[in-house]
């Protein structure tokens, strides 16, 4: 073995060196031994509807899933899969040939990103972006390209011109995440319509995480980009069951595409997990079949909550950016007095009995990101207040 690390060639790959412990690992870890109350890592503090939990049990009994499941996931779900995405949003998909079950979206990005990325394509990916992203895109040899969301009028936006711009012959696929995590950007229709036409005049694909499509608030609209003209065949859209319905550690996710793209996701899938959440899959099926008013009160619930943080926050003192989608408040520190994210956040348990998650994680530019930092509201009303009445000491 001391040979082995002694080697003056690393032991990681050198496309995940610049890699290391994820940031949510860090200020989890430092939540527990600080007690803090922890808005950083995106997961509820509950579970959710019984009947559905029940679902898994009742599969678990009856052994439906114990085993391993079809590789392209149980029938059941993937027909609830196109069911859901008829119903919601008059897209049509066969459940055998253009549905995949995948291990949670995480899986459903790497496995597509792999199967559709050859080393030296570009992928242009909207920043700040979720952190599997850039490992994902790297892992498949490719370069990553971002496009920076701004403040603009209280909230984050996307400069189109931009975006064009950043497209060149390279480019193999536009990496699109709405609502988005971490600014809580929903991109409207118009912006969408653009994006469309960019991606049918390069002849580009379109990967689209849109795990957080029932969680839009106010006047803001999902709107899936493979329902724009020219947009369903080259368009693969990633959904999940965990941010809907409360059960992330479950791990069940999916891909609506034409056949051609989910055989060639599915190649690449079938080398990661295999297959994975056998009796979760049949409960996600029933998830999936609940009336409208299950997905109608959830929303309202979480946008009650982000009203009681964000006005926490600002009390506070931060300034707090409009969140129209995902259950995520992206603040700026600089009313504050400060200016590095990463020094804040790792203070902050101390000062005020929170963690955080700063922005820049989610940047190549980091500068573009230092003053930002991000806080969940996926939490029980009281831990919410709790955690707004703590922060008030940083206004004092």
């Amino acid at each position: 073995m001391a040979g082995m690390t002694s080697s003056a060639r690393p032991l990681l790959n050198r496309r995940l060196a610049e890699f290391g412990t994820t940031i949510f690992a860090e200020m989890s870890a430092l939540a527990l031994r600080t007690g803090a109350i922890n808005l950083g890592q995106g997961f509820p503090d509950t579970d959710g509807p019984e009947e559905i939990r029940e679902a898994a049990v009742r599969a678990l009994r009856e052994g439906r899933g114990n085993q391993y499941p079809p590789g392209p996931g149980v029938p059941e779900l993937r027909t609830a899969i196109a069911a859901h995405q008829q119903r919601r949003y008059g897209l049509s998909y066969d459940p055998d040939a253009e549905v995949l079950v995948t291990a949670g979206a995480t899986e459903a990005i790497a496995a597509a990103l792999l199967a559709l990325v050859e080393p030296g394509d570009e992928v242009v990916a909207l920043e700040p972006y979720y952190d599997s992203y850039a490992a994902c895109i790297a892992m498949a040899g490719g370069t990553r390209v971002p496009v920076t969301l701004r403040p603009d009028g209280g909230a984050f936006r996307l400069d189109l011109d931009e975006l064009r711009a950043a497209v060149t012959p390279r480019t193999r696929l536009l990496l699109v995440n709405t609502p988005h995590n971490p600014t809580g950007t929903v991109l409207t229709r118009a912006e969408l319509t653009a994006i469309a036409e960019l991606a049918v005049e390069r002849n580009l694909l379109v990967v689209t995480d849109e795990v957080y499509e029932h969680l839009v608030y106010d006047e803001a609209e999902h709107v899936p980009l493979a329902t724009l003209p020219g947009m369903r065949g080259r368009t693969v859209t990633i959904g999940s069951a965990g941010k809907t319905f409360s059960f992330t550690g479950w791990k069940v996710g999916w891909v609506t595409a034409a056949p051609e793209l989910v055989t060639a996701v599915r190649s690449a899938k079938q080398f990661l997990t295999y297959v994975a959440s056998g009796p979760f899959q049949y409960a996600v099926a029933e998830a999936l079949a609940l009336p409208d008013a299950y997905f109608e009160a959830f929303r309202r619930d979480m946008q009650t909550k982000r009203d009681i943080l964000a006005a926490g926050l600002a009390e506070a003192g931060f300034e707090v950016y409009g969140t129209a989608g995902t259950y995520f408040v992206t603040t700026d520190i600089r009313p504050l007095g400060e200016t590095d994210g990463f020094a804040f956040c790792r203070s902050l348990p101390e000062r005020a009995g929170v963690v955080a998650i700063p922005n820049a994680v989610f940047y190549d530019h980091r500068e573009a990101g230092a003053p930002f930092v991000r806080f969940a509201f996926c939490k029980r009303t009281g831990v919410l207040e709790e955690a707004a009445a703590r922060l008030k000491a940083l206004a004092m």
